[in-house]
């Protein structure tokens, strides 16, 4: 089995990557496209350079390794997918992967991305690329404030959903970095490499004001469209 995980940044993403790579019948990968998003479009990311010179920037190239054998004699694979790095980007070998949408309430998104990077854009948070991808590659949709609030049940969901044994193992793992880390995961994931698990539930949602509020307010039909569906 390939599960194609989609979502947008800052949305539990990371460790729903470790908690899946965390088995030991999967291989993971963290962000296939993201050297290519960042080398096409010239987006000014933390660690620009040093991720294109580091991982494969040929979005062609990439996916012919999404397409091809699973890694390490494993029989599942888990890739780890942002749809804002899938503008232009060919798609055809995600017919072939068991797509799943994980999705977050953008006011939670907006206010842990502001803290890494100022001023995000709609598609910096990515509500409307998960859309997008959704409709052409529909699958079952989880949200992290669910899984947050009790993981081993909305696992087992998502486990049952996709015709996958649940392995406990899924739900407690060493802290630390991992081999299936990108190199961009000394800025972006240093909450995760300090965990051993999911962190317990969240509180009420984050007030925003001003320009975080109208962006808020433009991201919400498209996390409402994909919420109506999840498990």
């Amino acid at each position: 089995m390939k599960i194609a995980m989609w979502s947008g940044p800052r949305n539990l993403s990371t460790a729903m990557m470790y908690a899946f790579g965390n088995r030991s019948d999967f291989a993971a990968w963290d962000e296939p496209f993201y050297a290519s998003y960042l080398k096409r479009t010239g987006i000014d990311h933390p660690m620009r350079d040093e991720i294109v010179a580091t991982h494969d920037a040929d979005p062609v190239s990439v996916g012919a390794k999404c397409a091809g054998p699973v890694p390490d004699d494993k029989p599942h694979w888990y890739m780890k997918h942002m749809g804002i790095h899938m503008d232009d980007t060919p798609l055809e070998w995600a017919k072939e992967c068991v797509n799943v949408h994980l999705i977050r309430h953008p006011a939670r998104v907006i206010a842990s991305y502001a803290a890494k990077r100022e001023n995000p854009t709609l598609h910096d948070i990515g509500f409307a690329q998960q859309v997008e991808i959704f409709d052409r590659f529909p699958g079952p949709v989880i949200d992290s404030a669910d899984i947050r609030a009790n993981p081993e049940r909305m696992l087992r969901r998502l486990c049952e959903a996709i015709d996958l044994d649940f392995d406990p193992d899924m739900l407690i793992w060493a802290a630390g970095p991992r081999a299936f880390d990108g190199i961009w995961a000394k800025h972006w994931y240093g909450a995760v490499h300090q965990s051993t698990g999911f962190a317990g539930a969240e509180g009420a949602l984050p007030i925003h004001e001003g320009q975080a509020a109208e962006l808020c307010d433009a991201a919400l039909p498209f996390y409402r469209k994909l919420a109506a569906l999840k498990l």
